[in-house]
């Protein structure tokens, strides 16, 4: 039975706002460490006072274009900053200095996977250079509200999107997405529990087939990527089931409840509102040149897309590939593992396996591991090469060189009696060994009961302890018990 959602299309925007990791502010030398106390990383420069200057921060710019090259997004030649006029209590100067009318970046795209696993491109509107404001306390002190201005000209970057998603699934994968390029290309750790990113949504729905846009409604101080999907899911059900009992949808700004899994009214929005823009007139507009942007895009790190796609062609699988680049430190040390091996998949398995268990056990990240990319591609030659097993090698020896880094493999492997007989002459004594133990069973095999070869496997391991070469063994074994 059709549902009534099955009718309508979602269409949805997203405006974030990505706070960059500079050392100082926007327009002035005010720290921007997280967790100051409050109102001590403050300036008569960030709080307004008459006769200050504000001066741009290069690394602003640096970043926005970084983000605007990983976005393929037009870069500006000539960028004016403007001034966006409110009032409100935590906006100590009583404007923002943001872009207006001269984005630094315009256009461009994010690819991602849409609700089904497919891909598809995520246009961008713009990407613009502001100031963040300070912040309002609302839960500590029971009669009064509570202004931090230390987040007052903190620099940001808002990432405009075009209305191309269609449900909460698509959302929260875009987010993920964008929070792993902000951080690939180290202009912002991302963290949203933090605040240093952070988006408002758009939501609207019209009937499917129809072109005209319905009512948006914008949704705001969302705190989670989840909460972000659940928070869309619901708005959807909410304004569909408006329409179809003949109900309107109005513009309005929401809040979501979490606890409550619901949208909740912050105020009715119906006129747009006029922020007075005007230049800033004290800021030079900012020349961003062709050899500027030639010479950032040359320092770029690797961008997980492309990673991606270069382990596609490795001989990967999607999901290996996907795991190998979900974050950044993962990705660098496996591509420096892979300039030492060309056995990918051992490699990928190594890292996502025995190394990120060792990550996980510890509770520390892939640059506190104690092991080079070098040690563990010598430690997958040693298997592939059938010296040692790969129990043996992911055990005992792994185990081993933790302890010692530095240590030779080959060495250390010999040291613990792990190197792998394979001499066909010394193991053929043992498998006759094996055989003369199991007469019975013997006759069993030969009778058609072959899956008794692992019996005769596990008696000639145990008699070499542990150190026959499993593939010369096996073909041992079978030769005897055929022969």
């Amino acid at each position: 039975m059709e549902k009534a959602t099955d009718k309508y299309e979602a269409v949805i925007g997203l405006e974030i706002h990505v706070q960059l990791s500079t050392l100082s502010k926007a327009y002035s030398r005010d720290a921007t460490e997280y967790g100051a106390m409050p109102n001590t990383q403050v300036s008569p420069v960030s709080l307004g006072h008459p006769g200050t200057l504000p001066m741009c921060n290069e690394k602003v710019i640096e970043f926005a274009v970084r983000l605007g090259i990983a976005c393929k997004s037009g870069i500006r030649e000539m960028n004016e900053y403007a001034r966006k006029n409110y009032f409100y209590a935590d906006l100590p100067k009583g404007y923002q200095i943001t872009q207006h009318e001269t984005p630094i970046c315009n256009g461009g795209f994010v690819e991602i996977k849409d609700a089904e696993g497919n891909p598809k491109k995520i246009r961008l509107t713009r990407i613009h250079m502001e100031e963040d404001s300070g912040k309002s306390l609302h839960d500590i002190d029971p009669f009064n509200t509570l202004i931090d201005l230390n987040r007052a000209g903190v620099p940001l970057l808002e990432i405009v999107s075009e209305p191309d998603f269609r449900n909460g699934q698509e959302v929260y994968n875009y987010l993920t997405e964008m929070r792993k390029l902000v951080r690939y290309l180290e202009i912002s750790d991302g963290n949203m529990e933090e605040g240093s990113l952070r988006c408002d949504v758009n939501v609207s729905v019209r009937p499917k087939g129809q072109e005209k846009f319905g009512t948006k409604v914008e949704v705001k101080n969302l705190n989670s990527f989840r909460n972000v999907q659940k928070a869309i899911d619901y708005e959807i059900e909410r304004q569909v089931e408006l329409v179809e009992n003949g109900g309107i949808v109005e513009q309005q700004t929401l809040t979501f409840d979490a606890a409550k899994g619901k949208t909740n009214l912050l105020r009715s929005k119906e006129d747009a509102h006029d922020y007075r823009y005007f230049t800033e007139p004290d800021l030079q507009p900012v020349r961003v040149t062709q050899d500027y942007i030639d010479t950032v895009k040359k320092e770029l790190p690797p961008l997980p897309s492309e990673l991606f796609e270069k382990y596609r062609k490795l001989g990967l699988n999607e999901y290996d590939a996907y795991l190998l680049t979900d974050t950044k430190e993962i990705a660098l040390y496996f591509e420096d593992l892979i300039s030492h091996t060309n056995n990918y998949k051992a490699a990928a398995n190594w890292i996502m396996g025995t190394v990120k268990s060792y990550l996980n056990e510890k509770a520390i990240t892939i640059e506190e591991f104690p092991l080079k990319p070098s040690t563990i591609a010598a430690l997958i030659k040693m298997v592939d090469n059938n010296k040692v097993s790969n129990s043996a090698a992911s055990g005992e020896l792994f185990r081993a060189l933790l302890k010692e880094p530095e240590r030779d493999p080959t060495v250390l492997a010999q040291e613990k009696n792990l190197i792998q007989e394979s001499d066909e002459s010394a193991l053929q004594l043992l498998v006759e060994q094996a055989v003369a133990k199991f007469p019975d069973k013997v006759e069993e095999y030969k009778n058609g009961k072959k899956g008794l070869l692992g019996l005769f496997m596990g008696e000639v391991m145990k008699l070499s302890k542990g150190k026959a070469d499993p593939k010369v063994a096996n073909k041992l074994v079978k030769d005897y018990l055929e022969q």
